[in-house]
């Protein structure tokens, strides 16, 4: 790499092919950057904009070694690819953010005893390898706690919400019975979250704090600024600031919390982490001078973050399956911005795009 960052006309690799590898590539193409998406899925929406594509098995060993050879640094869209792919690409090119911070966040217990080792409130939780650990959590947690798989949940899957007199085996057969994570309850009024972004000489900024409602674990809304006190504001930008300096982390970090109210004061409780762009941070499209793509491709190519000031109050909604049908509403509705993911099919549940309202900046 050029001591200076990457030259324009580089490739940056991505891992994954969804709406955040899709927005990652045009944020890319803006600053010069050809991208190459590798995803094992075909139909995936961020092909549509790359200037190449492998279509191959995150375990191809083959595939994965001429993807590294012919992109000067890596990075990915989503959580969930395997560790040990980010570990043989590695050996051949930079992959960022780094495998430590990707394996931290796949493990849901890792990561909250990452998080809770670095001093920062976690909800009450413990570890559940069996009928017998979770029956004597929840007889330590109480109830409603929630029983999540360590790996591989996202927008509410791979868990079970427990409430007094349901049934713990129940609960355990409906995940699969898989290494899990019980989660005692946290009486919030609010969630929010950081996106940090931290550059490769370690240089950090951070956005201003989202407010973000979900509907059936799927994010819903997200809005700037969020209704919390500007000293609770701080204290989340430097949480989410601790935590990506232990990872050494490169590229946007999202930092989920609930605030919780205790008389006149705010404290705040790290929910989850999750090491990539992030849904709550859409509004930076329409509602900062730089997106969090933007930022994230400058941070891993080794360039000077842009400024992550916002100018506008932006609500952000999702639309999630038939709702991206009402396109032609959303399109002429004024201070509305739309963005489709160009996905072929609308299913219940899946996003398909979203919807950026913007509004003069009050506070």
């Amino acid at each position: 790499m050029h001591e200076n960052g990457l030259k324009p006309g580089s490739t940056i690799g991505i891992l994954g092919g969804g709406q955040l590898g899709r927005m990652l590539a045009v944020a890319a193409a803006e600053l010069g950057f050809r991208c190459h998406v590798y995803c094992p899925d075909g139909e995936s929406p961020a092909f549509d904009v790359a200037a190449a594509r492998t279509v191959a098995s995150y375990e191809n060993e083959a595939a994965l070694a001429a993807f590294a050879g012919s992109v000067d640094v890596i990075t990915y869209e989503f959580e969930n690819v395997p560790a040990s792919t980010a570990e043989v690409l590695s050996g051949q090119v930079a992959v960022l953010p780094g495998v430590t911070a990707l394996a931290a966040s796949q493990d849901r217990l890792a990561e909250k005893e990452l998080i809770r080792s670095l001093g920062i409130d976690v909800a009450p939780f413990a570890a559940v390898d069996s009928l017998g650990d979770l029956e004597a959590a929840l007889e330590a947690l109480g109830r409603p706690a929630i029983l999540k798989t360590r790996r591989f949940g996202y927008d509410g899957k791979g868990q079970a919400k427990l409430m007094p007199g349901d049934d713990a085996a129940a609960a355990y057969e409906s995940i699969g019975q898989r290494p899990a994570v019980l989660e005692g309850f946290v009486s919030f009024v609010r969630e929010v979250s950081a996106l940090v972004v931290r550059g490769r000489g370690g240089e950090t900024a951070v956005y201003d704090i989202t407010e973000n409602v979900h509907r059936n674990h799927i994010l819903y809304t997200s809005t700037v600024p969020a209704v919390i006190r500007p000293e609770t504001a701080a204290e989340a930008r430097a949480l989410g600031i601790r935590i990506a300096e232990a990872l050494d982390y490169v590229g946007v970090l999202a930092v989920e919390m609930f605030v919780v109210e205790e008389g006149t004061f705010e404290r705040l409780v790290v929910n989850e982490i999750a090491p990539r762009v992030h849904n709550s941070g859409h509004w930076t499209q329409d509602g900062a001078g730089a997106s969090q793509f933007e930022n994230h491709i400058r941070a891993v190519a080794g360039w000077p973050l842009a400024s992550t000031a916002r100018h506008s109050d932006t609500v952000m909604t999702n639309l999630i399956g038939a709702d991206a049908d009402d396109w032609q509403r959303f399109a002429a509705e004024p201070g509305a911005r739309l963005h489709l993911y160009g996905k072929a099919e609308s299913r219940p549940g899946r996003k398909m795009g979203h919807v950026n309202r913007i509004s003069p900046k009050r506070g």
